[in-house]
């Protein structure tokens, strides 16, 4: 076994017993649906009801002919279709999916323009309108001329490796096409405004001459647009070709010679999971290095100076064996995990992204990893009980190096002062346990329950995945969200002064400078990549020392009785636990991590547990008051808070927080780097093992190969063969 400071040895065959799951009782009753999504879907069918009416109408006018119901449906129409872009945006994807996308309903709008311009005049005036009719089929040809062309430069713009802190100058990147030139259906509405406009005249007038004119204008824009986005086809205007990039990359790996790195695959709302490691990683002594998987994460990692690099193919992933990248740590699990752990030369080591009693905490997939890298002595207990074939051996006890950022308790809130109380639940979770989180079934009810004290303040922080699973989790969230703004309004009271607010926008604009990229809105991963080059040496200093001063404009610039939403990156957790006089959550690792803190913490017990069962189960639970759904110990909790003489908890609180998240000396940072030293030491033991094998030509894990059969002499004849 691996001895750690502050570990407790765990026998290596514990006794068979696992963690306990929660019961499921009766699903709860669906909340009554909002009033506000029933207006949306109002205004939606309004919008759908008016564009088509339009279009009705229009084809009416066409067909009669009627001149000013021609005229009057198709500006309608184009007043809806800006509408629609301007305000509906859901809608604009709902009309592509049912093939009803902003080409068709153009195309439609002019061909029923020139079925009245036809219909408008004598029989002998047919031919007039003929050019006319030939030059818009010449602009929608230009138009999907454009559009193919549009396709073949966005591959060549199409990167096999995106990165970020890193001087890719070499790689011959260019701005990005203007997002008219992307987007077909911005396109064409910009392009074609002209020549629907010339035609709405003529089907006025009568006169031809306004309708060639704005098909000129439109033949012109679209040939312009073609031939912009034909020179970016050109040999030396294109970015460097996948080889080429492949190659660059190759070059930065042996220069930077990375030598610990963070693995990490997901979907945009999870990429808090990687950036709480970034402060971490980047206080080793090592080369560090970020690998994605997927391209929309690149930007979604938090400010850092430590090079970033986005490897979507596992070609082009599998280029990391022969780099000098020794560990990899990971943050969390993903279907894409499996395919860097194929990696022979380079071990990995899970670190999580919070520890607390759910069986989340002790996943089976684990075991793929050469470590397991943990808090404390409670994580290695679980491991163990729950049997998922994680070996003791391979459990590393490191602490939380994150929670540095955390303040120790200073005492209670000054006699006068607001109670601050932070109520930061957990999600719903995959498997639909009641128990998960406290949102649906017990969150209203602790909210009023808070916000009927006249001494609290209450910071409702809740988990970025509220409601992406269970709707009644998210329907929760919201009445919880208006219950604080319906407190607000009733409460009331001073402000601070002017100048607080402008201290905060100067601290805002001073941290988006140092940690904003500045992109345009139509730069693309190309771009980005061009715009991102490697940081200025100190950034990452003056990033923590702006966001130390962002935190305390943002804080002075708040009223003192005002309840708080935090729902946006800033600010962050660990701020609002050093805001908190008291902590209200779920079973999850936000109570784990406010132990740190050494305040007094309370949990939602929504699982139908008995107290003591409850207690039980759950370790991290022994130290805090428990709740239940109706939220009757509020009051007592807070009394408890404001009189430490009556909190019986202070003593068992310091004791929990040993177990959970081990010693406080050596600090964890210490223990993190420790463990990252001690693990690459031993994937370079494991290389230099396997070269020496290879020199001495032992047998390594390969294919098989068949033993070499004697050579008949030469003069034996070859033996028949019965085919």
């Amino acid at each position: 076994m691996r001895d750690e400071p502050g570990a407790t040895a765990v026998p290596t065959t514990p006794p068979r017993r696992r963690l306990p799951r929660l019961p499921h009782p009766p699903r709860l009753p669906r909340p009554p649906r909002l009033g506000l999504p029933g207006r949306r879907t109002a205004v939606k069918l309004l919008v759908l009801g008016v564009l088509a009416a339009a279009f009705a109408a229009q084809a009416l006018g066409a067909l009669l002919p009627h001149v000013p119901l021609l005229l009057a449906a198709s500006a309608g129409s184009l007043a809806a279709e800006g509408a629609l872009h301007r305000w509906q945006r859901g809608m604009v994807s709902l009309f592509a999916k049912s093939h009803a996308d902003v080409t068709v309903r153009h195309v439609l709008r002019d061909l029923l323009l020139v079925v009245g311009l036809l219909r408008l005049g004598e029989q002998h005036r047919e031919g007039a309108y003929a050019p006319l009719v030939a030059g818009l089929l010449v602009f929608y040809a230009l138009h999907w001329a454009i559009q193919a062309v549009s396709v073949l430069v966005r591959r060549t713009r199409t990167l096999p490796v995106v990165t970020r802190n890193i001087d890719a100058s070499a790689l011959r990147l260019t701005p990005a096409p203007t997002v008219l030139l992307r987007r077909p259906g911005h396109r064409l509405a910009a392009f074609g405004l002209p020549a629907t406009a010339g035609l709405l005249v003529t089907a006025a007038t009568d006169a031809p001459v306004y309708g060639a004119a704005g098909l000129t204008l439109s033949l012109a824009a679209a040939l312009t647009g073609l031939g912009a986005l034909l020179l970016r086809l050109l040999p030396g205007r294109r970015p460097a070709g996948e080889q080429e990039v492949l190659d660059w990359f190759d070059a930065w790996l042996a220069r930077y010679r990375p030598t610990v790195g963070l693995y990490f695959s997901g979907g945009a709302s999870s990429a808090y999971q990687a950036n709480m490691w970034l402060e971490p990683l980047a206080g080793l002594d090592g080369r560090p290095v970020i690998v994605l998987r997927e391209r929309h994460m690149v930007q979604r990692i938090a400010a850092t100076d430590i090079p970033v690099v986005c490897l979507p193919k596992v070609s082009t992933l599998m280029r990391l064996e022969h780099s000098t990248l020794r560990v990899l740590l990971h943050p969390s699990n993903s279907g894409k995990t499996s395919q860097v752990l194929r990696i022979p030369t380079i071990k990995h080591a899970f670190v999580n992204h919070g520890e607390s009693d759910k069986l989340s905490s002790c996943n089976p997939y684990a075991k793929a990893y050469d470590e397991v890298w943990v808090a404390g002595p409670a994580a290695r207990e679980r491991y163990a009980l729950a049997e998922v074939g994680v070996e003791d051996k391979d459990v590393v006890e490191i602490g939380r190096p994150q929670l540095d950022a955390v303040r120790p308790y200073a005492g209670p809130p000054a006699p006068g002062a607001f109670t601050t109380v932070l109520y930061a639940p957990t999600w719903e979770g995959w498997d639909g346990n009641p128990g998960n989180t406290s949102v649906v079934a017990a969150g209203e009810n602790l909210v009023r329950a808070l916000l009927a004290d006249p001494g609290v303040r209450l910071l409702y922080k809740p988990h970025p995945l509220t409601g992406s699973v269970d709707p009644r989790a998210r329907a929760a969230d919201l009445r919880i969200r208006e219950l604080v703004r319906a407190a607000n309004r009733e409460r009331g009271g001073p402000r601070p002064d002017a100048s607080a607010a402008t201290c905060l926008s100067r601290r805002t604009a001073e941290l988006d400078r140092l940690t904003a990229a500045g992109f345009r809105s139509a730069a693309d991963q190309a771009e980005r990549m061009l715009r991102q080059p490697a940081p200025e040496p100190g950034r990452a200093e003056a990033v923590r020392r702006a966001t130390d001063a962002w935190e305390e404009a943002y804080w002075a610039s708040l009223p003192e009785w005002e309840h708080q939403v935090v729902t946006d990156a800033r600010p962050p957790l660990y701020a609002c636990f050093n805001r908190a006089d008291l902590l209200i959550s779920d079973v999850s690792s936000v109570i784990s991590d406010f132990l740190a803190s050494g305040k007094p913490y309370a949990v939602a017990n929504t699982s139908a547990l008995a107290e003591d069962v409850f207690r039980k189960s759950f370790p991290t639970v022994a130290a805090a008051t428990v709740l239940t759904p109706d939220a009757s110990g509020v009051p007592a909790l807070l009394e408890a808070v404001r009189h430490p003489e009556r909190d019986e908890l202070a003593g068992e609180r310091a004791v929990l927080a040993l177990r959970l998240l081990g010693p406080a000396e050596p600090p964890s940072r210490d223990r993190f780097a420790g463990a990252v030293r001690d693990l690459c030491a031993a994937a370079v033991q494991h290389r230099a093992r396997m070269a020496e094998r290879l020199s001495a030509d032992l047998p390594l894990p390969g294919p098989r190969r068949e033993p070499a059969r004697p050579s008949a002499p030469s003069a034996a004849p070859e033996p028949h063969r019965r085919i």
